[in-house]
Order: C-alpha cells, then structure tokens, then sequence
C-alpha cells in the first residue's frame, strides 16, 4: 500500500505542481471546448489521455522501448499546440462536437507518457513492485487531471454565465493563449538547436 501511495503522490504532482505546466496547458486545449454539460464527455478524455500515457510509461518502464529525451521534450508542446490550433479552426462548431479531442488525447497521451519514462523507469527499476507503481502513478494523474478540468469547467462557467463571454470567444480565447504558449515551448525546445 505504500507504493501505491508513493507512486499515487508521484502522478498527482506530475500534473498538479508548477512544474507541469505542458500537461496543465493540453488538459486546458483538450478541455476548452467543453461545458458541466458535457461532463461524461470530458472525464472520457481525461481518461483516453491517461490510458495513452500510462501505455507508453508501460511500455518505457519495461524497456520495451526508449526515444530521445530531447525529442519528447520538443513533441509535447508540439501536441499542444495542434490541439489548441484544432480548437481554434473548429471554434464554430457545436458544442460537444470535437470528437477528434478522443484522438488527440490518446495519441498525444502515448507522446506526454515518454515525457516522464526517463524519471519513474530508475525509481521502478530499483522497487519491487512495478505493476502497483504504475497503477498507483496512473491514479494519481487521473485524480490530478480531473481537478485541472474541474477547475477549468468552473472558471469557463464562471465566464460565460456570470460575465455572459459566448462560449465561441471562451474557446478563441483559451486556444489562441494555449497555442502562443505551446509554440514558444516548442521553440525553445528544438532538438537540433541543443
């Protein structure tokens, strides 16, 4: 039980802490085109993105397969900021509509899960129970992905009914910030440059 709480703190802060601001932003262009009203919708994603992640940190943890850190770290907010440019051409389509979100979030899932292979692969490596670490790991990120939601669907119903934003201009809004951000991050992390 104390993997399963250790590996468990591990997933919540890989989304939760400050330093995780590249799964903050793509929980936000996954999550910028839904409403409370489309909360089955939304935990479906959430958990598409955490099944694409957790197969890849499988998968890495095994030593199944490796990529380049360097290239990781510039895929990331290159799927950011497809989803948000996904977000931004679709803005005028409706609401609940972006099916294509469950795609993005799966295989985007696989890419973000190599993110923190290199990390949790020594830590698994040196215990005992791999099979309990990555469940435990892979609650806690569900469990810290669905508070980033929770708090997005609050703030976005914060906008659009108590400050009347339409919901077209709340996704502009959200998309175009989340878009600038992720191609600053991807620049800043070209692989050829470093």
């Amino acid at each position: 039980m104390s993997d399963f709480v250790f590996y468990f703190g591990l997933g919540w802060k890989h989304i939760i802490s400050l330093d995780a601001l590249d799964h903050q932003l793509f929980i936000l262009a996954l999550a910028a085109v839904y409403t409370f009203k489309n909360i089955r919708q939304v935990l479906i994603l959430v958990t598409a993105f955490t099944i694409g992640h957790s197969l890849t940190l499988a998968l890495s943890v095994l030593d199944i397969i490796r990529f380049s850190s360097k290239w990781v770290e510039f895929l990331i907010p290159c799927t950011i900021f497809i989803t948000a440019l996904n977000n931004i051409l679709r803005v005028d389509k409706k609401e609940g509509s972006a099916r294509v979100n469950y795609y993005l979030a799966l295989g985007f899932g696989l890419i973000h899960g190599m993110g923190f292979a290199n990390s949790i692969r020594i830590m698994l490596a040196q215990g005992q129970g791999i099979g309990m670490g990555l469940f435990g790991f892979n609650v806690g990120l569900e469990a810290g992905q669905i508070m980033v939601v929770a708090i997005i669907l609050i703030v976005g119903w914060l906008f659009m009914n108590l400050l009347q934003v339409r919901r077209r201009d709340w996704i502009f809004f959200l998309s175009s910030g989340v878009f600038a951000l992720a191609i600053k991050m991807a620049i800043e992390r070209l692989p050829f440059l470093h």
